[in-house]
């Protein structure tokens, strides 16, 4: 059985139970069978014989969670990992001063906790639901006890933390040698553009989901820098803003900026 935090305003959080998904709340579209599932071919983890896949679906227990709920707590002893099926999960460590840092987007069909459930250590972030979202909730010990039987998931698995070793790495590199909050933006938006975007007529354009705050946590910086900096871009005319969509008028420009 799944669990979540529920956030009651001035009082502390509280672990409670996610009820099993049944319908289908908050527009989800619910998929009960990894076998079934349509992101099986499309991401590493969900890609296993079918053999594995049947053995996942004796150990996992789906549940549906609304905006904002959270799966894990930075700091909790491991209870186990979540298969996002649908929506999105972000990831965050936050400071004693109330500061947060946004350190992944987790998408449907990636793993949320496996550095903690395969090394036993507390998670090592916050898990929050993005959009309303479908998780499969594993245990650690059957999720362990699974990863031994099955040779197929355990590689997976070891492939799954080494990207998430190599994009903590790449991220460390940009936020560590990128010296302003400016070349920090440009680098988000060239990296949203380059995996999200689609090129039309000499521009790139790209639907950006985040608000404001959610960047800011994502590069290191304030709300207000953030929009200071859209506003500066768009007077440069190195970009566009529509509503949610972005579009970069000038990429070698957001480039020169990202290298200054």
């Amino acid at each position: 059985m799944a669990y979540r935090v529920r956030v009651v305003p001035n009082r502390k959080p509280r672990i409670a139970r996610a009820e099993k998904a049944v319908k289908t709340p908050y527009g989800l579209q619910v998929v009960d069978s990894c076998v079934e599932c349509p992101l099986i071919t499309e991401k590493l983890f969900c890609d296993l014989s079918i053999r594995a896949l049947e053995g996942l679906d004796n150990i996992t227990s789906p549940a549906t969670y609304p905006k904002g709920a959270i799966l894990f707590v930075e700091g909790q002893e491991p209870r186990g990992v979540f298969v996002v099926c649908s929506g999105r999960v972000k990831l965050s460590a936050g400071s004693n001063k109330g500061k947060a840092l946004i350190l992944r987007i987790v998408e449907a069909g990636e793993v949320v906790g496996l550095p903690g459930t395969i090394s036993g250590k507390p998670y090592e972030a916050t898990a929050e639901a993005l959009d309303p979202i479908q998780a499969s909730f594993i245990p650690r010990d059957l999720f362990l006890q699974f990863l031994r039987e099955n040779a197929e998931a355990a590689v997976r698995v070891a492939e799954i933390l080494s990207n998430i070793c190599q994009a903590t790495y790449q991220e460390v590199r940009y936020l560590g040698l990128s010296g302003s909050a400016a070349g920090k933006l440009s680098r988000f938006l060239l990296e949203l553009a380059d995996t999200h975007g689609k090129a039309e007529n000499g521009t790139v354009r790209a639907t950006v989901t985040f608000t404001h705050e959610e960047i800011a946590e994502m590069i290191g910086a304030s709300r207000e820098t953030v929009t200071r900096l859209f506003a500066s871009f768009k007077r440069r005319n190195l970009i566009e803003v529509h509503g949610s969509t972005l579009v970069i008028k000038d990429k070698p420009g957001l480039q020169k900026v990202f290298d200054e």
